[in-house]
């Protein structure tokens, strides 16, 4: 699933353009076509593609998972989920076979949403907090402070990876991201986060920051064919690489299974 670096490489494509594709911004929608109608988590069709068409695209940016969109009077939300993609092309390509969204733009391109899995969402909302409203905060948000991020820690009794991938506690981080950050922090990821200390919370945020922003710097990380373009694959130290030697210290490479999600960590390093 793409997580916060590698949605956010998605939205700076569509908003500044890059990698081959315009920008979006300032376009105007002629047409909504769906293909797939559980694709729209909300409204239903026919609201749908009667208030989309006409809107124009404002701004684009990202909260949490979330690709949001900002229309004249209203917001798109798409989340990805396991396999979603998007991509921007001329209107007269053909369609491929797992596209179950599309929006047509009166200068002749369309933006497309293809979801092999069929787990991807699309929201079109008046207010954006019916959507995003439960999210948690941002991790790359500088008023998140260590003391804050301590606090939160300590008032759930979960374990750490568990938590971090609650989206409701923090927005974005994933599987991947969790892992790396916990490896950095030097925390098991079965730790019960109630009893980390002022000192911990704090390293493990400052580490949740770090990797995320490299996987930015690195346009997220490509590990199948879902997601592309990414580089940050290249830099794991323990996601993926159970058995390979612990770049600290040697020692392999261990994966669990934590909240239904593999995990991978070093015993030695993550006592």
């Amino acid at each position: 699933m793409p997580e916060l670096p590698e949605v956010q490489t998605i939205v700076s494509v569509l908003r500044d353009g890059g990698r081959g594709a315009p920008s979006i911004l300032g376009k105007q929608i002629t047409a909504a076509n769906v293909a797939w109608q559980k694709t729209l988590a909300m409204p239903d069709l026919f609201t749908f593609q009667q208030n989309i068409t006409g809107e124009e695209i404002r701004d684009i940016r990202r909260r949490g998972k979330f690709i949001w969109i900002i229309l004249q009077s209203a917001h798109l939300f798409i989340h990805l989920r396991m396999s979603g993609d998007v991509r921007v092309e001329p209107s007269t390509s053909p369609l491929q076979l797992h596209d179950r969204l599309w929006l047509e733009f009166s200068d002749g391109l369309r933006l497309v949403f293809n979801d092999p899995r069929k787990f991807g969402r699309v929201w079109l909302a008046e207010n954006p907090q019916d959507v995003i409203g439960d999210l948690g905060p941002e991790p790359l948000d500088e008023s998140l402070s260590p003391t804050q991020f301590h606090q939160r820690l300590t008032k759930n009794r979960r374990q750490l990876k568990a938590l971090l991938l609650d989206q409701n506690f923090l927005a974005g981080v994933g599987n991947i991201y969790s892992d790396e950050a916990l490896f950095l922090a030097k925390l098991h990821p079965k730790r019960s986060s109630d009893s980390l200390s002022p000192e911990e919370s704090a390293r493990l945020l400052q580490a949740i920051r770090q990797v995320l922003e490299e996987g930015i710097r690195k346009n997220g990380a490509s590990i199948d064919w879902v997601y592309r373009g990414g580089e940050f694959q290249n830099s794991f130290r323990v996601y993926q690489r159970t058995g390979e030697p612990c770049p600290i210290c040697g020692t392999p490479i261990e994966r669990i299974t934590v909240s239904q999600r593999g995990t991978h960590f070093c015993p030695s390093c993550q006592r």
